[in-house]
């Protein structure tokens, strides 16, 4: 570290996706249940967003291992039980305590991890599909390019446990009004990360009644 702690200060930084955990956290503790545990809407909205979020891997015709990263109270596993159509071998992830703990109240029996992938990844198996539903939609403290980064390195990051392809939600650039605490990153931004992090096969929705836009990541071309 410099004597005026620059480096200090820049790891700081890097860590301000804490800030991100420690608001839902306070959702939590304040609404308990719910979609305002977890700062959404209303019921409907989670509802429309899981069925995004499922569309990743519903081309599938044989069961698939999916990740849950940023599980909060563990819904997708209740919206996915409740689906037709191919088996889901469901984990979950969460680096906040409280919302792993919720999420295995929920599901006794369920596997769900609670670790920083950012700091340390050896304790987490692969999968077929990863989903982070809400994890880049706020950005707090950070500024859009500190947010940008941090995207690019988590969505790296959870993508190499990925042996299919992953999905993420930000707010969608195509609105009147962004809030400060929000993050809307421009198309041309994402495209630029995906291409550069992640992979070349990929899609952008915008299309689904929500101010937000849902990437699709895949490996591989999806016929």
């Amino acid at each position: 570290m410099t004597g005026d702690g620059t480096l200090l200060n820049r790891e700081e930084r890097r860590d301000g996706y804490r800030a991100i955990v420690a608001h839902y956290e306070r959702c939590l503790e304040t609404h308990g249940t719910g979609a305002r545990a977890v700062d959404w809407k209303n019921a409907a909205s989670v509802q429309t967003r899981y069925g995004v979020m499922r569309g990743l891997f519903a081309h599938e015709r044989e069961p698939v291992s999916v990740l849950d990263f940023g599980c909060v109270l563990g819904a997708f596993k209740t919206y996915l039980d409740g689906m037709d159509g191919p088996a889901v071998a469901y984990e979950g992830l969460d680096l906040s305590p409280a919302f792993a703990d919720a999420t295995r109240q929920a599901h006794p029996g369920v596997t769900v991890h609670c670790l920083d992938v950012l700091q340390d990844d050896s304790a987490l198996p692969e999968y077929d599909y990863a989903v982070l539903n809400g994890i880049f939609t706020r950005r707090e403290t950070l500024s859009e390019a500190e947010m940008l980064d941090y995207l690019a390195r988590l969505a790296t990051a959870v993508f190499r446990k990925c042996r299919r392809g992953l999905a993420f939600n930000v707010m969608s650039h195509a609105v009147d009004w962004k809030a400060e605490t929000l993050f809307h990153p421009a198309p041309g931004d994402l495209v630029d990360l995906i291409t550069t992090h992640l992979s070349h096969q990929f899609s952008l929705r915008n299309d689904y009644g929500l101010y937000e836009c849902t990437c699709y990541v895949y490996r591989e071309p999806v016929g």
